[in-house]
């Protein structure tokens, strides 16, 4: 028999046509940039990110690895529509391909200002911007805080404008205002001001402002992150944004306790004019001193006026002093008439108070004080009595409720060696030392480890041991 003519076809294992495949498509798209929007979104516990990238027609996996999960500018959130650039590559697992993400990009403004849109819901959702959290700005703050790049047109139109109403100490703490660095150095910058101790070496700012210039919303999207809304929501110090011209609008706008259109607006709302304030303090003075003036020539007028209608010193007390004279003569006849009258009461206690009536009121008092106190004899007797009674009718009760008297019916108290009650058999291990209590004494025993029915044996049928038939 002839052997079965072999194919010229070259033949694989699966592994090696699974990493053909891998090299082949990796060689063929290195690198792309895929547009669609997110689905299926899902952040593994190992910190790397899957979803799907769809259009209408078609369906592309997606994985970011952990690392660069960590360092996107634009986080992934589902019906996003996004731009990807990344490798794509196959996963053998389940022979299919997919798409290493390296960067991923909003597409388009529309799909910024959605997310951004969602973003703000969601931070309003949790009260970030409510208006009972926002703080009132101090009058006169000591030292400013100012957040903004250090080398810009921003922090010189603040210090200039500062100067020019009422200068003040600022300390700028300089931040990058755009790119993959900013809102991470922003918010910093504002917990860092915050964590300052109050009369340390550095003085701890009363008032902050976070500050940049205009530009396109990509330009401003670090102040939309949540990193810096939620800083600005923490801060205890006043916070103040002036972030991009009159018309920008950015998320830290609504968290922050007073949005300034322009970075030179946040500075007036800082500080009020000193020529001012001057001003004022001297037409406050100037109306103080007419006030008195006024003040002290009515009640001058007021006192002139009283003075006239007053009557002189000596008419004044010319009656009382009358009074007087006519009291000081009455009061030595009335002195003599009062010791006249009590000489005669007297003199009649001095005759009622004779020997003979004196032991005649004793001698009734006493009659009074024996009878009252033979009455309270009595009734001490009949109530110590009546209390005696009580007391043996109770004594009667607790005898009769005692264990005792279980113990003169026949009963037996057992308990342990440690002295505690063994009121059930199987309290009682095996071998246990036991002490029983009679009504005449205690005796020991040691527990067999039988259990045995608390239920009586019937007896039997016929008379009993005193010779009387069994009723039952």
């Amino acid at each position: 028999m002839s052997e079965p003519a072999r194919a010229n076809l070259p033949e694989f294992s699966v592994s090696e046509i699974s990493a053909a495949l891998k090299r082949t498509v990796e060689d063929a798209f290195a690198f792309v940039r895929v547009r669609g929007e997110i689905s299926g979104l899902k952040f593994h516990s190992s910190g790397h990110v899957y979803f799907d990238l769809k259009d209408d027609k078609s369906v592309l996996n997606a994985v970011i690895w952990r690392g660069t999960a960590q360092r996107l500018k634009v986080k992934p959130q589902a019906g996003l529509e996004v731009v990807c650039t990344g490798r794509l590559t196959t996963y053998a697992g389940s022979s299919r391909y997919q798409i290493v993400v390296e960067q991923v990009e909003l597409a388009g403004l529309g799909a910024l200002m959605a997310m951004l849109e969602e973003r703000k819901k969601k931070l309003a959702a949790e009260g970030l911007f409510d208006a009972a959290h926002k703080k009132k700005l101090p009058f006169l703050p000591e030292v400013i805080g100012v957040i903004t790049s250090p080398t810009g047109a921003v922090i010189r139109d603040i210090m200039h404008r500062l100067a020019a109403r009422f200068p003040r100490r600022v300390l700028v703490w300089p931040v990058a205002v755009q790119g993959e660095r900013a809102a991470g150095e922003v918010a910093a910058a504002i917990r860092g001001f915050n964590a300052l101790a109050s009369g340390g070496a550095l003085p701890r700012p009363d008032l902050l402002i976070v500050a940049r210039g205009g530009g396109s919303i990509e330009d401003l999207m670090a102040f939309n992150e949540e990193i810096v809304v939620r800083a600005a929501y923490e801060s205890v110090i006043p916070l103040i944004s002036a972030v991009g011209h009159e018309t920008d609008t950015t998320l830290i706008d609504f968290a922050a306790d007073m949005r300034a259109p322009t970075p030179t607006a946040a500075a007036e709302l800082a500080v009020p004019v000193r020529s001012d304030l001057i001003n004022q303090t001297l037409d406050f003075d100037r109306r103080l001193a007419r006030s008195f003036t006024k003040g002290m020539e009515d009640r001058r007028r007021h006192l002139a006026q009283l003075l006239r209608v007053l009557p002189r010193a000596d008419a004044l007390f010319a009656q009382p002093r009358q009074r007087l004279d006519y009291a000081a003569e009455k009061l030595a006849s009335a002195l003599r008439r009062n010791l006249q009258l009590h000489e005669r009461r007297l003199t009649r206690a001095g005759a009622a108070l004779r020997p003979a009536e004196l032991r005649r009121h004793l001698k009734r008092d006493g009659d009074l004080i024996t009878a009252l106190g033979k009455r309270l004899e009595r009734s001490r007797t009949a109530r110590f009595s009546e209390l005696g009674k009580r007391l043996d009718a109770l004594a009667r009760v607790l005898e009769s409720t005692s264990y005792k008297s279980a113990l003169g019916r026949g009963y037996v108290m057992v308990r342990g060696e440690d002295g505690t009650v063994r009121r059930a058999a199987s309290a009682v291990a095996p071998g246990e030392h036991l002490i029983l209590t009679f009504a005449d004494g205690q005796t020991g025993a040691i527990a067999d480890g039988t259990v045995r029915s608390a239920t009586p044996k019937p007896k039997s049928k016929g008379k009993t041991s005193g010779g009387q038939g069994n009723l039952f």
